[in-house]
């Protein structure tokens, strides 16, 4: 039977981002952009990807990795997948204004449910928001896929089993 070579975090990571952008795109195409639920779902997506990831990379060494050997892989598979969302967004946003500009309409429409927000406070945050638009999105995105990738990471860590190498066990000849 041939053995298989572990995956590398940058193949890790790139897989979660393939997941991540079809998600994305199923959900903004779908307009559902704005169900709190399905954002949730996105964060398990990262979680459990990283999980699966982590565990297999310890499993590919024997089990003989330390906890941080098994976070610092995830957390750079982390890092790759969040760059690649980053990335997907702006060309997303620059080739489909019009879910930008959606993004506003649906911003807007949930001030205006808020019986204490004027109509001048509501064009004002409309106008912050496109103000910095791409500093949100870039800022932000980051922000909770490596705080969301973190976590995955820690739980993977933690959940691996190890059994690294005691040098008393060796033999003495």
């Amino acid at each position: 039977m041939e053995e298989r070579k572990p995956v590398t975090h940058v193949t890790a990571g790139l897989i979660i981002a393939a997941l991540l952008v079809v998600y994305s795109i199923i959900v903004q195409f779908m307009g559902l952009a704005q169900n709190q639920y399905l954002g949730l779902l996105q964060y398990a997506l990262i979680i459990g990807g990283l999980i699966y990831f982590v565990t297999q990379w310890g499993k590919a060494h024997d089990y003989t990795l330390s906890f941080g050997n098994l976070f610092a892989y995830g957390f750079k598979s982390t890092a790759v997948f969040t760059i690649i969302n980053i990335v997907f967004l702006i060309i997303f946003f620059l080739v489909f204004p019009e879910m930008k500009e959606k993004s506003f309409e649906m911003a807007r429409e949930q001030m205006e449910k808020n019986p204490n927000v004027s109509e001048d406070q509501i064009e004002q945050g409309i106008d912050i928001a496109r103000r910095f638009f791409w500093v949100g999105l870039i800022g932000g995105t980051m922000f909770f896929m490596i705080l969301i990738g973190a976590i995955g990471s820690l739980i993977g860590a933690a959940v691996t089993k190890k059994r690294p190498n005691n040098p008393f066990d060796q033999v003495r000849a």
